[in-house]
């Protein structure tokens, strides 16, 4: 296996949860060495979590060496100090003015180590008059204007099923990290990169705000479709539902073709664009009446033969039997000795020359890597450690 493209960068994660560890993840997925430090004997809340078992642990911390310090004491943060002294990026992702306080703020790394780059993720970034408040993912959802436009019109804001606040922020995160070698690449000096929960969903968006700004009106929530966009719904069929997206001019000719109606795309009521999105309600029933009348395999063998982009709804046992799913590679199977057989998400994007890998599988104790990191990284011999052990400072 290639040990990817970021082999041989060194990585501290000192946060915890889902925004830090994620963009922990990204970047040891892709082949750096990911340093991560928990709190002693406890360790990172995230090795409890799951729905009926904690697995998810075992994604967001694959390929990451854990070592156990108390940031909270003077000498643990001595220790963290060493550690981030050899690193080329940190990773945290606590209450603003946290880092300041356990005297690891980005000044002071850079005071020896002035190629550090400090990947900082909160909930309002770090500066601006919210800056000090707790924030989660999901606050960041509802600021940065998804929660309000998700769910059905008649009801409450609702949330997607998956933490994309956190993913978002993390993913910048990430990409603000390799921005930010290139730039020390050039000068020699690393940065701050400040991910803001908010801003990371703000930035998909779309046109929210212009929208808003120019027309005066600010989308809301539409449930399954986007209003003005049509035909691209959910439809029953049979035996289950089936996602068509037929929208573009020619693509809805073709599914016009594939339903046996070629007049329909002639049809003053559905020959553009603007004229689908003001009878969108009634081409969603005509399409609706047609799918009841197949099923999912005969819909998706008319949209595959006209070539109109569609889909099923896919389920975890849908994706686990799925020929393209396995000729991609894009669940794997890792060797784990607590969940024989245990299967996860591949490494993406797939890199042509120094593709990502799942190296290692989450550490399974907290602190498992101490004596080789801070043995061998920073020289501490068995008495020393076991020093550090009895004081509670890893």
């Amino acid at each position: 296996m290639s040990g990817g493209p970021l082999e041989g960068l060194i990585v501290v994660e000192a946060g915890q949860l889902i925004a830090g560890p994620f963009c922990g993840q990204l970047l040891g997925d892709l082949g750096a060495t990911v340093i991560k430090i928990e709190p002693p004997r406890i360790g990172d809340p995230m090795r409890a979590w799951g729905r009926g078992a904690p697995v998810w642990w075992e994604v967001i911390a694959r390929n990451k060496k854990s070592v156990s310090i108390d940031l909270r004491k003077p000498e643990g943060q001595g220790l963290a100090r060493r550690l981030i002294d050899g690193a080329d990026i940190l990773i945290e992702n606590f209450r603003p003015g946290t880092l300041e306080g356990w005297n690891l703020g980005p000044d002071q790394l850079h005071d020896t180590n002035p190629g550090l780059i400090v990947v900082r993720m909160s909930g309002y970034g770090q500066t601006g008059p919210y800056s000090t408040r707790a924030g989660f993912g999901g606050i960041g959802e509802a600021m940065g204007g998804w929660r309000n436009i998700v769910g059905e019109p008649d009801r409450p804001p609702s949330r997607m099923g998956v933490s994309i606040g956190d993913s978002l922020a993390a993913t910048y995160g990430c990409m603000g990290a390799l921005a930010a070698l290139e730039h020390r690449r050039k000068t020699g000096k690393g940065q701050v990169v400040d991910s803001a929960l908010y801003e990371a969903v703000l930035q998909v968006m779309e046109s929210l705000v212009p929208e808003y700004v120019a027309t005066g009106q600010a989308r809301e929530r539409s449930g399954a479709i986007l209003p003005g966009i049509a035909p691209s719904n959910v439809y029953p069929c049979s035996d289950g539902e089936y996602l068509i997206g037929g929208n573009g001019d020619g693509v809805f000719k073709r599914l016009c073709e594939a339903m046996g109606r070629p007049e329909l795309a002639t049809d003053p009521r559905y020959v553009d664009h603007a004229s689908r999105g003001a009878n969108q309600t009634e081409l969603d029933d005509l399409i609706a009446d047609w799918t009841r009348t197949l099923t999912v395999d005969e819909v998706e063998a008319l949209m595959t033969e006209h070539g109109v982009p569609a889909g099923r709804i896919y389920k975890p046992a849908d994706m686990l039997a799925d020929p393209h799913f396995a000729a991609r590679e894009a669940i794997i199977e890792v060797d784990h000795p607590k969940w024989p057989g245990l299967k996860m998400q591949n490494v993406f994007p797939k890199l042509s020359a120094t593709p990502g890998g799942v190296r290692s599988i989450a550490p399974q104790t907290v602190g498992e890597h101490n004596d080789e990191i801070l043995g061998t990284r920073l020289g501490f011999d068995g008495d020393a450690l076991a020093r550090l052990r009895e004081s509670g400072i890893i």
